[in-house]
């Protein structure tokens, strides 16, 4: 895969460089690959964070801004931040008045750690942070074992919402319940049509023959649950979702808000197909869609392929799902 770069040592910085740039009407770059909001939050909010390897944007780079995050931490390509990094948006946080920091985390083993660590950094210093895991993905553990899964695109609903009610003013100990009850009531599967490269060492993700795809990837181009021949987007749908509604479950009745993510080189034809297969066996099944997003939110690269998220939805979420964002992702 051709890309057009300069060193390959200075991939994230270079990125950051221009996307601040790009966007500083928004966000500022700090050393050590920090984005932050400058539209500053009350410091008598919650400042909400979060630190996530680079290689997926716009995740998490499109998330800094007016009702998101307040700092994003940028590791190394498909690499955590150090907690080292992590403790530094802490400490800049609080230099600006906040007293209550959250972490929202993704579900992987480096995340966590480092994540954890950065926390007891700051107690140690007297700042009181606190942090959520989140997890989303039905392939990575199964039933009965929520906490084994990792991240994927679907914690783009907890992020969203919990930025959301923080800028809204909610306090540390509902504002990590709430994130929870998004987190518990969100389910995702992904599948692969070819792979990614590594934008380091120009390295596929993985091999996958023309007439396969791959189900239940990763976003960091991990294995999924298995192989099968090239389905029609309304067999595929169907596979899916299925999936999803029984591992919830979600019932006739039920009101869902769906995001679609093009893991990176799908186009809108074959996405609007897609979802259009997905409102129609949704609505089969009794289930109505109140909200929606179509596009691209979480990239591995230009990995082809694409996740599907469903959310058990109630009001308070639907308030914070259309509650105003700074983003270009949001509309």
């Amino acid at each position: 895969m051709k890309k057009i770069v300069n060193q390959k040592e200075t991939l994230v910085k270079d990125m950051l460089v221009g996307y601040a740039k790009a966007h500083a009407d928004r966000v500022e770059l700090s050393e050590g690959n920090i984005l932050y909001r400058r539209s500053k939050k009350s410091p008598r909010k919650v400042a909400v964070m979060i630190g996530n390897g680079s290689g997926h944007e716009p995740a998490m780079i499109d998330l800094v801004g007016q009702g998101l995050f307040d700092a994003n931490v940028c590791g190394k390509i498909f690499t955590a931040p150090s907690s080292l990094e992590m403790i530094k948006a802490v400490r800049k946080l609080h230099q600006d008045g906040h007293r209550d920091i959250l972490i929202l985390v993704s579900s992987h083993a480096g995340d966590i750690l480092n994540a954890k660590m950065a926390i007891m950094l700051a107690k140690a210093e007297g700042i009181e942070a606190k942090m959520v895991v989140l997890w989303d993905d039905v392939s990575s553990a199964p039933k009965g074992m929520e906490q084994e899964r990792r991240g994927t695109a679907g914690l783009f609903f907890p992020y969203k919402l919990t930025c959301a009610a923080a800028e809204d003013g909610m306090k540390m100990d509902d504002l990590i319940r709430f994130s929870e009850k998004v987190r518990d009531n969100t389910r995702a599967l992904s599948v692969a049509i070819s792979s990614g490269t590594h934008p380091e060492t120009g390295l596929k993700t993985f091999e996958l023959p023309d007439d396969e795809i791959e189900v239940g990837m990763g976003v960091h181009g991990e294995s999924g649950t298995g192989r099968m021949k090239m389905p029609s987007a309304k067999d595929l749908v169907k596979y899916m979702l299925d999936i999803l509604i029984e591992d919830k479950p979600f019932q006739a009745g039920d009101d869902v808000m769906v995001l679609l993510n093009n893991a990176g080189a799908m186009t809108c034809m074959e996405l609007y197909i897609i979802y259009g297969e997905i409102e129609a066996y949704l609505k089969e099944k009794g289930i109505q869609v109140v909200r929606n997003w179509v596009g691209t939110y979480v990239t591995t690269q230009e990995m082809s392929g694409f996740s599907i998220a469903l959310c058990k939805s109630d009001d308070e979420m639907l308030k914070y799902f259309d509650y105003p964002a700074e983003s270009p992702l949001f509309r």
